[in-house]
């Protein structure tokens, strides 16, 4: 079993992009943003229960991980940067963290790297699993309309949250539930002391002030995404596609 991805070409000698989507979120979701990167063979992956993945079911952080590596192989990707938004961001740092033969690095935007305490982690397990039971049991755009009035989302126009709600409410809401607790961040590791020392960008939006403090503690290279919150590739792609166009440029080309 394989995760369901869109590939696209570029030139032979380049490393491929293979893009990790937030929750809720697919395929599609980074496909504006790798437009622009042609040079490079790019892979758009559903992660499980989203998607044409959203039949996959997964116990927990490293079936996720395992699943990625099976992909990555099955498209004989040998030499490859990981690109995340949240969830995904999260599924980055995770595999990152393993030492996967091939990587050459990742950039993560508005990724959590884990919570610091067992209070924290309990109270953000209680909380998945509460939004979790009313993704099973409610009409999705009712969860949603409440989903996006959490304070990470707060630099939302009401157009901007509509259209994320009408886009995400597609979705299964059984398969979405699994998927949050499966990888419910109460349950996810701290992955900061692992992530030290390797190939790491980091992008927020500038008025993303919670995942602006979360990037203060990192150790990786800050960029900072103007006009735009939580979701800052969605509120300004340009912008995200330049900033890591220049990483890719500072990192990438001149080993080729």
């Amino acid at each position: 079993m394989i995760l369901a991805g869109v590939q696209q070409a570029g030139k032979p000698d380049y490393p491929w992009l293979v893009f990790l989507h937030g929750f809720s979120g697919d395929c599609r979701e980074w496909q504006t943003v790798g437009a622009s990167l042609s040079d490079y063979p790019r892979l758009y992956l559903d992660l499980p229960g989203h998607g044409a993945s959203a039949e996959i079911r997964v116990s927990g952080f490293q079936e996720v991980s395992d699943l990625l590596a099976r992909t990555l192989l099955s498209y004989n990707i040998l030499n490859y940067w990981l690109v995340g938004y949240s969830l995904g961001g999260r599924m980055a740092m995770l595999h990152a963290c393993q030492s996967p033969k091939g990587l050459c690095g990742i950039v993560v935007e508005g990724g959590h790297p884990g919570l610091l305490d067992d209070a924290s982690r309990q109270a953000r397990l209680a909380s998945d699993r509460r939004w979790a039971s009313r993704f099973r049991t409610e009409p999705l755009a009712d969860v949603f309309a409440d989903w996006y009035r959490q304070p990470v989302f707060a630099s939302l126009n009401e157009a901007q949250r509509r259209e994320l709600i009408a886009l995400r409410s597609v979705n299964s809401g059984a398969n979405l539930a699994d998927m949050l607790e499966a990888t419910s961040l109460g349950a996810q590791p701290d992955l900061r002391p692992a992530l030290r020392g390797r190939n790491f960008d980091y992008m927020y939006g500038e008025r993303d002030e919670k995942f602006a403090a979360i990037a203060a503690e990192l150790n990786a290279t800050r960029h900072v995404i103007p006009h735009a919150g939580h979701n800052a590739h969605r509120e300004n792609p340009d912008a995200v596609a330049s900033c890591l166009a220049q990483i890719l440029r500072l990192r990438i080309k001149d080993t080729l």
